[in-house]
């Protein structure tokens, strides 16, 4: 809970929105053109690694738009996922999340570091499937849901 803490009180963290489902179908349609990219980018690894990982990452910004929720800071995204959202993700969705960030990083800004094929497979194979659990979320999430998340952050800042 204290990172959940921190990232209400960060610059660019969580804070709370009107929620926004046109924003949401946005970050969808981003999601969607970050996965017909990584497909044409077969031959650039890293930029495939990048548009794999964005296209989790703006498919589950689409379910925070959904609940009215802006956080420009990637790591307090995942918190909030880890935290909100365990009703729809498991364990290894948020590993999967997490693992495909920390690729992008070492991706784009290390070029020393080695990316296994393995976690390079993982990420690519996994990507699809998370945006796809992420649709289910958004037509599974009720508004009483939302409101109840909503009131616990509420509680917590």
């Amino acid at each position: 809970m204290e990172k959940i803490k921190w990232c209400l009180k960060v610059k660019n963290g969580i804070e709370l929105v009107e929620p926004n489902d046109n924003l949401s179908k946005v970050y969808l349609e981003k999601s969607e053109s970050a996965l017909r990219a990584a497909a044409v980018l077969k031959e650039n690894k890293d930029w495939e690694i990048s548009s794999c990982y964005y296209a989790m990452y703006f498919a589950l910004y689409a379910i925070l738009m959904r609940i009215g929720i802006k956080c420009e800071n990637h790591s307090c995204t995942i918190e909030f996922m880890n935290h909100f959202l365990l009703d729809y993700f498991d364990k290894e969705d948020m590993k999967s999340i997490k693992n495909s960030m920390n690729l992008r990083v070492d991706a784009q800004y290390y070029a020393d570091r080695e990316i296994s094929e393995e976690k390079y497979r993982k990420l690519i194979n996994g990507a699809p499937s998370f945006l796809v659990k992420c649709k289910e979320v958004l037509f599974k999430i009720r508004d009483e849901e939302t409101d109840d998340i909503r009131r616990r952050i509420k509680k917590i800042a």
